[in-house]
């Protein structure tokens, strides 16, 4: 089979295609027959023969875009075996096959049917095979072939970025680059001009030009200025087929803007300027503005103004507004059109970006002349001083002077001025003031403790215009005077330890004074001296406004007194001095041997012996026991007892046994013989200790010249006479001796009688270094030592 094609292919090529295919040239897809030879075991050669494929390998052409009424005519399939009997029939299959592409299964003649687009699809691939129309049997293999699209110039250049936006600085070089544009063709373009694209511009010159081949758009003029043309719009074509006649074209717009850079210096529109401002304009405010203008935009035209020189420059100062570009000209001092009627300053503005590249259009700065009218105007009245600071003592008499303030009118009229005090808080209605004087007053007394400070508003306006007012802020200070004792600073849990020593320090104390320091800031602690010698505590004043307490003895039981009660007298050191007395609280407490509180509370002896419930239960049965042996035994011996009288015809003197003996010596619960032996000591009726009386005795007043003059029998007399209305006195007689030594005598006595109130010479501290197991044996020799230093 062959494929002959007369769309492109002209007769003379066709010729040649069928004389390669005949002589079986390999280079265009022609394919030999080949035999192949088999040799046998006796060396005979058995020969294949296969039939004669006449298939050419070629590809079709048909050109894009045909609109005629026909089916345009593709090419031609043919096979060796097609004997012109129309035994051999050809189908095609593939891209296209039987719609695009059909093909007469007699001739093998293909048609296109349809317009095709190079663009969308260049070629088409599809197999071609010849059977036999009777058996339906391939006559040869199924065989490849490509149909192309052949491209013409149908499409025209495009720019697919078009519009364009772009910016170029003013004053650039001529020639500078500002865009390259770039324009796209759909045809082939390795098929003749048809992609071949060429630029030009169409609007835009003289300024801009485009190279025709790369499409690069350039300055053309120099010294292109922002200020006189800012926007231009160009225009430019792309043309394929190189540019002749008969190619299609496409053009774009490219909307180029000049930057602007610092060209222009800034320009004052006038030479002298004249501004007017009255004296009560208030210092720190804007009193006027000026502008320089420049015809750059943005940072290039921005600037500073600075005034230069001129008589107002210390009295005005100006910045400038980064917005509008203005100078904002401010007041600095206070204006006075008395002293100064006007002012005049040299104002510069220059740019604060300078492109040196422009140098030569410079300089970039402008001064000008601004001439500053003060106006008069009536102002308030002035206070001598900003502000006032007095001082006035506490507790002063109500109308006391605390100072004076003074306002005067700033104008030439030198009108009279009225004072008054502005009273908006309670704090205004604590003062007067003199309206023409301007002296202020107390209006009630004050307390420092409670307010040390106060603060007023002070008016003064002008008697002939009251509108015209000014103020002024008055401080006053509260001075104070000693008026108030100190005190302890806080209250004072004060523990002391029962075996502490003598002159321990158990607490230090401290004071405060709500005076300030002049007053109270020096403090002197001591006892109370109206008070007898505390023989428990005493005082010690450290001279740093502390004092300490100690102790004055060895030991301290807190079952015999828990509590005692120290006063002390405080007082300050100023003028004059005041004092107060406090009373300190000291409480016995049981300590181990470092120091450490164990209990505060007196306890039974024996809970603090440490005894066990089974201990305290047999020991309260032994006592019970023991009283119940000694009640039997009374009631015994009473039932023994014999008459005191034997017998009424017994008129012997008899002697009365009494088995009730007495206490001895150390007996001193029933009377005090120490009282008896010297009757000058019994100033008061003492009571017995061993029972409670129910009335009290009628007073006794003996001066003290009787006391030494009295008789010893009328002593006991007296005593005598006391013991019988005493309702205390025990059910049964006593026998009391009485024995009067005497005076004194100046050796003294040597009876045993007082030895009661000695003390004994017995040290029972070491029994605090035995141990624990001696804690308790300790504890109550000291009680005893203590009860009898109490």
């Amino acid at each position: 089979m062959r494929i002959t094609s007369t769309s492109c292919i002209c007769p003379v090529l066709v010729c040649l295609c069928f004389v390669q295919r005949c002589y079986g040239a390999a280079h265009h897809g022609s394919i030999k027959v080949t035999r192949n030879q088999t040799k046998h075991a006796e060396g005979e050669t058995e020969v294949h023969h296969r039939p004669k494929r006449g298939w050419v390998w070629n590809q079709f052409f048909v050109l894009e875009e045909h609109m005629g009424p026909d089916p345009q005519y593709v090419g031609k399939l043919h096979s060796n075996s097609d004997k012109g009997d129309g035994s051999v029939k050809y189908i095609l299959t593939g891209e296209g096959a039987g719609t695009i592409f059909i093909i007469d299964d007699t001739t093998g003649d293909i048609h296109s049917t349809k317009s095709l687009d190079r663009e969308q699809k260049t070629h088409y691939v599809l197999h071609a095979q010849a059977i036999d129309r009777r058996t339906n049997k391939p006559l040869e293999p199924e065989s490849e072939f490509i149909i192309k699209v052949q491209d013409i110039n149908d499409n025209a250049p495009k720019f697919t970025d078009g519009p364009y936006i772009v910016t170029v600085p003013e004053m650039s070089e001529m020639g500078t680059s500002v865009l390259q544009v770039t324009a796209t063709d759909a045809d082939d373009p390795t098929y003749g001009n048809s992609a071949r694209v060429v630029y030009s511009i169409l609007q835009g010159q003289p300024y801009f030009s485009v190279d025709p081949k790369t499409g690069v758009i350039r300055t053309a003029l120099h010294n292109m200025d922002r200020e006189a043309r800012e926007h231009y719009s160009v225009v430019i074509q792309a043309k394929d087929m190189a540019g002749q006649v008969g190619g299609l074209s496409g053009s774009t717009t490219v909307n180029i803007t000049l930057t602007d850079v610092n060209d222009n210096p800034p320009r004052f529109p006038q030479k002298h300027y004249q501004l007017y401002v009255p004296e009560s304009a208030q210092v720190g405010s804007a009193v006027g503005k000026i502008k320089a203008n420049d015809a750059d935009t943005g940072s290039n035209a921005d600037m500073k103004y600075t005034i230069i020189n001129g008589d107002g420059s210390g009295v005005f100062s100006i910045s400038t507004d980064k917005e509008t570009r203005e100078g904002i000209l401010s007041l600095k001092k206070p204006l006075n059109y008395e002293k100064k009627k006007s002012y005049t300053l040299n104002i510069e503005g220059a740019n604060t970006h300078v492109d040196f590249r422009f140098s030569h259009l410079g300089p970039f700065k402008d001064v000008t002349m601004l001439k500053i009218i003060v106006g008069d105007v009536d102002e308030p009245p002035l206070f001598t001083m900003p502000s006032y600071v007095m001082e006035v003592y506490e507790n002063a008499k109500i109308g006391t002077a605390v100072g004076t303030v003074t306002a005067q009118d700033p104008d030439t009229a030198n009108s009279l001025v009225r004072y008054f005090i502005d009273h908006n808080t309670e704090e205004d209605r604590y003062f007067t003031i003199d309206a023409s004087t301007g002296t202020i007053k107390t209006a009630k007394i004050f307390d420092r403790e409670e307010t040390p400070w106060y603060n007023i508003t002070v008016a003064a306006s002008e008697i002939d215009n009251p509108g015209l007012v000014s103020h002024v802020p008055v401080g006053i200070r509260i001075l104070d005077i000693n008026d108030n004792p100190p005190e302890l600073a806080r209250e004072y849990d004060v523990v002391v330890c029962e075996n502490v020593k003598p002159g321990q320090v158990i607490q230090t104390i401290t004071a405060t004074d709500k005076d300030n320091s002049a007053n109270g800031a020096r403090f002197h602690f001591s006892l109370d001296e109206g008070l007898s010698l505390n023989p428990n505590f005493t005082l010690r004043d450290n001279e740093d406004n502390t004092a300490s307490i100690l102790t004055r003895r060895r030991r301290y039981s807190r079952t015999t007194q828990d509590i005692y009660y120290l006063p002390v007298l405080i007082s300050d050191g100023g003028v004059p001095p005041l004092s107060s007395s406090s009373t300190l609280t000291i409480r016995v407490c049981a300590c181990e041997r470092d120091g450490r509180v164990r209990t505060c509370h007196a306890e039974a002896f024996l809970s603090s012996a440490g005894l066990s419930t089974g201990a305290l239960i047999a020991i309260l049965l032994c006592v019970v026991i023991l009283l119940a042996i000694v009640v039997l035994f009374i009631t015994l011996r009473r039932s023994k007892k014999e008459p005191l009288i034997i017998s009424e015809e017994d008129v012997r003197e008899n002697v009365v046994t009494y088995d009730d003996e007495g206490g001895g010596e150390e007996d001193t619960e029933a009377f005090d013989i120490t009282a008896l032996r010297n009757p000058s000591a019994a100033e008061e009726l003492k009571y017995r200790r061993d029972v409670r009386p129910e009335v009290k005795p009628l007073p006794r007043h003996h001066p003290s010249s009787s006391l030494d003059s009295i008789d010893v029998q009328e002593f006991i007399k007296q005593r005598l006479a006391e013991a019988d209305l005493d309702p205390s006195v025990p059910p049964y007689d006593s026998l009391q001796t009485y024995a009067y030594e005497g005076h004194r005598s100046e050796a003294g006595s040597i009876s045993s009688l007082d030895s009661a109130t000695t003390h004994s010479d017995q040290d029972y501290n070491y029994l605090g270094d035995w141990g624990p197991e001696f804690k308790k044996l300790a504890e109550l020799y000291g009680e005893v030592e203590s009860e009898r230093t109490t």
